[in-house]
């Protein structure tokens, strides 16, 4: 919001938030396959649709971009998890010590201390499947959403004014402020990556009424919903702070009191972040473990289970590939988060780097071959068209915050 200012800020935030509801739209149509209304056969997630409707190639595709995205959450993730556990320690420090007390902490060692979490609770089988994951998710994702707006507010009606301006955070020349939008940009994107996940929703669904109608609500509220916090953190935290707005408006300080307030709200965080983590990864290792598991249908190192046995705990039943690989998995994320622990750049990129094939491209050629639109028609025009757009502005984006994030690891 600081870096485009008080009338695109808001724009951009809605224009993004449009992109994702036309995705949702486009998506509602390709559950059911080959004949949208009535299958026979259903896709119960966005890499099953892109497969069967657009064929095997788009399928590897596909793919490539799903394990993308699962790998920059991750790593976006751990750094955030790392930065908030910090911020709890420093906003403990500058109570008990001062506001300019030097309270340093590495967010090295927090990060291995996230993904030492993540490597014990991924060998809990099934662990994204568990009900209570989705309402405590939400709860959290609710309460610091809130706190962090209503800091906003309190700090506006303490200082009296609203802050900011039009233009957003000046800059010495023209060409720094183009790269600041361009960041920009892909912050946003990364904020909405909601049609990855549609059809698996769509999926859970029971008729009647058609899981096409209830997910037509659902998509409505819940990018209208999620587009109404953003814009009160974002609007709110720019008025309170102004061109001097931290990129993280829990961690970076803007706000030292109530310090317990803050600690919860960065708890809120943390905590949401172990359990989002999981339910991206798991996902990613559900897919390659059942990939292995037929390709090698006698290995004992694939198939074996072992039982072990806490006190007061369930069993836990491991395996050799399981404890190999996701290991692995998060040992290799949590070393990318500690060369690139840059949170708004990393951000950046991770939300340019995958945003127009999931969000746009793979929806849009799904909705014209599920419609039988022929080409040069009207209406595939105008949809190809709407596709090329979105890509130029992703492109822009993507460059621009790489460009920030080889900055910030060289400077």
């Amino acid at each position: 919001m600081s870096r485009l200012g008080w009338i695109a800020g808001p724009l951009t935030m809605l224009c993004f938030a449009s992109v994702t509801f036309i995705s949702a739209s486009l998506l509602r149509n390709c559950y059911n396959s080959p004949d949208p209304e009535f299958g026979p056969n259903t896709n119960a997630s966005f890499l099953d649709a892109v497969q069967r409707i657009l064929g095997k190639m788009n399928g590897r595709i596909c793919g490539v971009v799903v394990v993308i995205n699962f790998i920059k959450v991750g790593i976006v993730y751990t750094i955030t998890a790392a930065i908030s556990i910090r911020a709890i320690l420093k906003s403990n420090c500058y109570h008990n010590q001062g506001h300019e007390a030097s309270c340093d902490y590495k967010t090295s060692t927090y990060m291995l201390l996230f993904g030492v979490i993540q490597i014990l609770v991924s060998q809990i089988p099934e662990f994204r499947n568990m009900k209570w994951l989705s309402a405590v998710a939400a709860i959290m994702s609710f309460t610091y959403s809130l706190i962090g707006s209503g800091l906003g507010l309190a700090k506006i009606i303490e200082n009296g004014e609203v802050k900011g301006s039009i233009g957003g955070v000046p800059t010495s020349t023209a060409a720094e402020k183009i790269w600041l939008v361009s960041q920009a940009l892909g912050d946003i994107a990364f904020a909405f990556p909601f049609s990855l996940y549609f059809l698996e929703i769509q999926d859970t669904l029971k008729s009647p009424p058609s899981e096409k109608a209830t997910m037509k609500k659902a998509s409505i509220s819940a990018v209208c919903i999620t587009t109404f916090f953003y814009l009160c953190c974002g609007g709110f935290g720019y008025a309170a702070f102004g061109n001097s707005t931290p990129g993280n408006l829990l961690t970076g300080f803007g706000f030292y009191e109530p310090y317990w307030l803050i600690d919860f709200a960065n708890a809120c965080i943390v905590l949401h972040l172990v359990g989002g983590y999981q339910i991206f990864s798991q996902t990613l290792f559900g897919t390659v473990e059942r990939r292995l598991a037929r390709q090698f249908p006698g290995s004992g190192i694939v198939h074996d289970n072992y039982s072990f046995k806490l006190p007061a705990m369930p069993a836990l039943r491991l395996n050799v590939l399981r404890i190999c690989f996701r290991t692995t998995y998060v040992i290799c994320i949590t070393a990318i988060a500690m060369i690139f622990p840059y949170f708004n750049e990393v951000v950046g990129v991770a939300g340019a780097i995958n945003f127009w094939p999931i969000v746009v491209y793979f929806p849009v050629e799904m909705y014209i071959m599920q419609k039988n639109i022929e080409s040069w028609t009207p209406k595939a025009v105008i949809l190809r068209t709407y596709s090329i757009m979105c890509l130029v502005v992703i492109v822009f984006a993507f460059i621009g915050s790489v460009k920030a994030l080889i900055s910030a690891r060289f400077r």
